[in-house]
């Protein structure tokens, strides 16, 4: 992790404009009128790009800010006081980064650019002033909210008593889900993060993460390049996936 902290509010030259982003869709302005997109679009300055293993910001700063993402992904990774350093979510472009912030007024962990990754910055108390005059927006905003309170409570449910088969069976179907919901294939795609990241994100070790999905590939699930990923059997990915346990533990790929 590189030293630079981009919450130093660095504006790129190029102006983003919420009425003709491809993300509109999935980003804030999904669902508001186009003169309530010109008001949001007014707030939310894009930020230099950020290079790989560049932070967004720095576990312990001040909440300030929520970010869209706009292009490449992230990692949010929270330090522990014994020091462990632990992978607690990745962000894809259309995310908002930064909900979990918003109770304790700091971020709980530090976000870092996977790859070259864009952003625009949402300062909070303006979004907020704007949320009360736009009840769109509001809902919007409760929205993301509960999706992230869901999002921690399947996680939960997918690190207990899981196998590791099960794990990243789940964890690639999440992202296969996710890649089709912004329009792009959901067989074939690139993950920025590595081995040891997504390992670290499921509580499994690299090597148990390599030898898995080594497993996959042996048995025609998966064709993975690099970060390159082609999923060719869902329906038995899907199938470990809901396997828990040593008893789901005992069923090998099929």
């Amino acid at each position: 992790m590189t030293n630079s902290t981009r919450v130093s509010r660095i504006v790129s030259r190029e102006v983003a404009d919420c009425q003709t982003c491809h993300l509109r869709a999935l980003c804030v302005p999904q669902g508001l009128p186009l003169k309530d997109i010109a008001e949001l679009n007014g707030i939310a300055p894009p930020l230099a790009p950020l290079k790989k293993h560049d932070a967004l910001f720095r576990q312990g700063m001040p909440f300030t800010s929520l970010f869209a993402v706009r292009s490449g992904s992230l990692k949010q990774v929270t330090t522990t006081y014994t020091n462990e350093h632990l992978v607690t979510g990745f962000f894809l472009p259309g995310d908002l980064v930064g909900l979990d912030a918003i109770a304790e007024e700091c971020y709980p962990g530090s976000a870092v650019a996977l790859e070259t990754t864009t952003v625009c910055e949402l300062p909070f108390e303006r979004l907020n002033e704007l949320s009360l005059r736009i009840p769109a927006l509001r809902q919007r905003i409760y929205r993301d909210l509960s999706q992230e309170v869901h999002n921690e409570r399947l996680m939960q449910r997918l690190l207990l008593n899981r196998t590791a088969e099960a794990r990243l069976a789940r964890f690639l179907l999440t992202m296969s889900a996710s890649f089709r919901r912004r329009g792009y294939s959901p067989y074939r795609f690139q993950l920025a993060m590595t081995r040891g990241d997504i390992g670290n994100y499921l509580g499994l070790s690299l090597e148990t993460v390599s030898r898995t999905l080594t497993r996959y590939q042996q048995h025609e699930l998966v064709v993975i390049r690099g970060h390159d990923f082609h999923l060719c059997d869902m329906k038995a990915l899907t199938r470990l996936s809901e396997a828990c346990g040593r008893q789901g533990a005992a069923q090998q790929p099929s």
